[in-house]
């Protein structure tokens, strides 16, 4: 096993998600997913936890662990190298049911978006080339398996890790708590999950103009390649982004139209202004519900993200 449940159980008693230095066991930030935070939990450096605060019973968590595990599986039919995991369910008296992610940590200078800014050049084309030879598996696995399968993933940077395996090197990707996956033309994942992190308020005009937008964008091949090139902006490394689409239109497939440079920074623009937009609304969120309703906000929030 790679986490104590019991350990958790006590964490997660005992977790101050808006002043994580007054939980009763200690623990520091690793980074944030779309629904999730991720931990170092105390003085164990060899795990990452990611949390979950999204269900309302043990039975939609037992779904959502399904679909994470089936999800994780045919990535892994479809060439990826995950790292290894195990999943959690926490149920705290009075609290949403929380799922744990725990997966073995990897290097953070490995992680994609750290080696940009320490590579030579030659070495952040062959990373480029790597990744996107990885992303490419998913739509050969697409059009390769069964009919009514089909699956998706967020290709940006920070969701890579290149390790040196003995003699070779090999790509990892760390990205799984979102199993994006359909069967039959049919979502598996509950898109309602996606929501629960947004604020209340927003709901219903996230669910009827972005929601199904946002999802289906991680099942087009070159929408993820755009959003994997547009990353270099965040990264503050515009300069690389002709490089990257050179790698990637060589990859697209002869259906797809080359990707431009133009489009790249229009895709940014707005991208950039959605998130920050939505993650200035969970702040207003997070003080309406414990300064005017005195109750807990579950989730944690980052603080400033350079873009």
């Amino acid at each position: 096993m790679l986490a104590d449940e019991k350990l958790l159980i006590q964490f997660e008693s005992g977790l101050n998600p808006q002043h994580l230095e007054k939980s009763s066991i200690p623990a520091s930030i690793i980074g944030y997913g779309e629904i999730s935070a991720i931990f170092q939990i105390g003085d164990n450096s060899d795990i990452a936890f990611k949390r979950l605060p999204l269900f309302p019973d043990h039975f939609s968590a037992q779904k959502y662990i399904r679909h994470y595990n089936e999800y994780c599986q045919y990535l892994a039919e479809a060439g990826l190298n995950l790292p290894e995991d195990e999943t959690f369910i926490i149920a705290v008296p009075n609290r949403p049911v929380v799922v744990y992610i725990a997966q073995k940590k990897l290097p953070a200078k490995r992680f994609g978006h750290n080696l940009i800014h320490s590579l030579a050049l030659g070495e952040i084309r062959l990373l480029f080339e790597k990744i996107v030879a990885e992303i490419a598996k998913i739509w050969r696995f697409n059009h390769s398996a069964l009919p009514d399968r089909e699956l998706a993933l967020d290709g940006q940077l920070s969701n890579w890790v290149w390790l040196e395996t003995g003699t070779d090197m090999t790509m990892y990707y760390i990205d799984t708590s979102t199993p994006l996956f359909r069967k039959g033309g049919v979502e598996q994942l509950d898109p309602e999950l996606f929501l629960k992190s947004a604020p209340g308020f927003l709901r219903w005009i996230i669910r009827r103009l972005f929601l199904e937008n946002v999802m289906n964008r991680y099942y087009d091949q070159r929408q993820v390649f755009m959003d994997l090139a547009a990353n270099l902006y965040k990264e503050q490394l515009p300069d690389l982004i002709p490089a990257a689409v050179d790698i990637i239109n060589r990859h697209l497939s002869d259906d797809h139209i080359p990707l431009k440079l133009k489009e790249i920074e229009t895709y940014y623009r707005e991208d950039k202004l959605i998130w920050t937009l939505f993650l200035a609304f969970r702040r207003i969120d997070r003080w309406l519900i414990t300064k005017l309703l005195h109750k807990r906000y579950e989730f944690i929030l980052p603080g400033k993200i350079k873009r």
